[in-house]
């Protein structure tokens, strides 16, 4: 079963090639399903958070006490203040700039890091979105584009899916890892016409369409099926809420046995809902720790108006590499 649409506006703009300019919206493509355990105490049931500390003597550090460095060589590094890093960060135009448009097949999968879908934002933006999409399917290409999500500045790849778009975000070129060194067979391993023919029909014999429900993470169902189990019978434990965590009864929501288990497994008091205020400071934690692009790209666009529409021409595109 595929996780539920996703409504909620990540990032506000419009896509830019040429003259054309076409107000758009993005929307996660993808649900992180893993499951994800907290560490509790076992003896008082309080959760175990992860404590910033000097590894030379083991003690605690404040935040001020901290501060960002690179390690140039072994064990030499450069420190950059937060203002020099702030400085360095790439500018926000609310743009997803397509460069070059190649054959959609030349991208090797490797490069692929993660999808949005694409929605025209607004009455206005339908017409000219269809025509990208159509003009894009045909030609079988694929718009290389920059865009900043943020405050990081992304390579994607802009293509045709169903009825709408699909933004690709790309890893850069020094992202891939080489292949050189590792054992693939080269043109001295042959196979003969008997083995190849036996191999088709193989294949052929086990081709079916593309149904993504026909497969499912055993492992994260057998262990969703013992939580449930040991839920219903008694093995709840109640968590001991932080500090400022305490829910009364007035502001108790009435969840069922699911929600509760998820809430369980993300860390949350077992038995209530945690009050407004905390339960906002726990989804950002918890958003920071599993996708790192995600709560900031919320933030972003809580902060930003929709774009207003620009044309401008764009220097002739360079072949993207």
């Amino acid at each position: 079963m595929a996780a539920p649409t996703s409504s909620r506006t990540l990032w506000k703009g419009a896509i830019s090639f040429g003259l054309v300019h076409i107000p758009v919206t993005l929307h996660s493509a993808t649900a992180e399903n893993r499951m994800k355990f907290n560490l509790l105490n076992k003896e008082t049931m309080t959760r175990v958070g992860n404590r910033q500390v000097d590894k030379s003597t083991g003690e605690s550090m404040q935040k001020e006490e901290i501060v960002k460095g690179f390690e140039v060589e072994k064990d030499q590094y450069v420190v950059l203040s937060p203002d020099e890093i702030k400085a360095a960060l790439p500018k926000s135009t609310q743009t997803i700039d397509i460069e070059a448009f190649v054959d959609a097949e030349q991208i090797p999968t490797v490069f692929m890091h993660k999808p949005y879908y694409v929605a025209p934002a607004g009455r206005a933006g339908q017409k000219p979105f269809a025509l990208l999409r159509e003009t894009l399917r045909r030609s079988g290409k694929a718009g290389i584009a920059k865009v900043v999500i943020s405050t990081k500045q992304h390579l994607a790849a802009l293509m045709p899916s169903g009825n709408g778009l699909v933004l690709n975000l790309l890893r850069w070129e020094d992202e891939v890892r080489d292949t050189a060194g590792l054992t693939w067979p080269g043109e001295d391993v042959t196979v003969s016409a008997a083995e190849l023919k036996m191999a088709e029909q193989l294949v052929e014999a086990m081709a079916g369409d593309w149904q993504p429900d026909l497969f499912h993470d055993e492992f994260r169902e057998k262990l969703m099926a013992l939580v449930d189990q040991k839920a219903r019978e008694g093995g709840l434990k109640q968590v001991v809420p932080l500090p400022g965590e305490e829910v009364g009864a007035a502001s108790a929501e009435v969840i069922d046995l699911t929600e509760l288990l998820k809430r369980s497994l993300r860390g949350k008091s077992a038995a209530a809902a945690p009050a407004p205020a905390a339960k906002k400071s726990a989804a950002r934690r918890e958003t920071a720790a599993n996708d790192e692009a995600e709560a900031p790209v919320r933030k972003a666009a809580a902060r930003k108006a929709p774009a207003t529409s620009r044309t401008s021409v764009k220097a002739p595109a360079r072949r993207a590499r």
